[in-house]
Parts: C-alpha cells; sequence; structure tokens
C-alpha cells in the first residue's frame, strides 16, 4: 500500500479546489492545510503542530506549491483504485468539470487486463490522474 504521494503544482489555490473536488468522489477528504500545501487523506489520520498518526490503512495525497527547492511535478501518474464502474465515471466527469483534460474516457483497459475499467484525466498541471476498477 502506498502511504502518501506529493504532487508540486504551479497554483496551489485552484489545484486544492480541483482535488477537493475530484478526491472527494473516491472519499478523500482534506485532512490537513498549511502555508504552501494542503493534504488530502482517506482513512483515519490526526495531525497537530506536534503529532501526526495515519492509521495503518489510511493513504494521503499532498498538493504543494511548487517553489525554486521544490520543481513542479511533471508527468507523474497517480491511479485510484474505486469499487466500482459508476465511481470511475463520476470521477472522470468530476474531473473533465472542475478543469481537468480528457486523456482516456472511462472504459475498458484490455492492454491493462481483461477485466480492468479506467477513466483517465489530466490534472491542471498535465499529470495523468485515474480511476480504476476490476470487472467481475
Amino acid at each position: 500500500m502506498i502511504d502518501h504521494v506529493s504532487i508540486r503544482v504551479s497554483d496551489l489555490k485552484k489545484s486544492k479546489e480541483f482535488y477537493e473536488k475530484v478526491l472527494g468522489t473516491i472519499g478523500y477528504k482534506k485532512v490537513a492545510e498549511f502555508d504552501g500545501g494542503v493534504g488530502f487523506g482517506v482513512g483515519q489520520h490526526i495531525r497537530s503542530a506536534e503529532l501526526s498518526i495515519s492509521s495503518p490503512d489510511s493513504s494521503m495525497i499532498w498538493i504543494i506549491q511548487e517553489g525554486k527547492e521544490d520543481p513542479l511535478t511533471k508527468n507523474v501518474h497517480v491511479g485510484f483504485r474505486v469499487a466500482d464502474v459508476a465511481t470511475v465515471k463520476k470521477f472522470y466527469d468530476t474531473a473533465l468539470a472542475a478543469g481537468g483534460k480528457d486523456n482516456g474516457a472511462p472504459g475498458k483497459c484490455p492492454e491493462y487486463g481483461d477485466t480492468y475499467y479506467g477513466g483517465f484525466v489530466l490534472d491542471l498541471d498535465g499529470n495523468n490522474i485515474e480511476a480504476m476498477t476490476h470487472l467481475s
């Protein structure tokens, strides 16, 4: 299991709004925010100035403002496994409505396996985000 992923973005305010909408479709909520970044998580998270605890089954996506020492993340691909086809479609549609660009409409992806179903969107900085599931 991946514990966390960080994506450095060109416009934190716009990306925060984008990811809050899109990740909300798959159960992620804003769990941390600081000057220059925001964290979206699924699972249990406890955060304070002195303490950071996450449950073993939790996962975080950090959206960080790019800077001189922290260049823009480019060409990353993050795939999120979801429960069903309806959630893939909701993720995809929400991402497009929030300003993302189509990178592969929801559908079967036989190149990834007989049961693979995914929808792909480029975020505001061109990173490929995907929701996927396996068909029964």
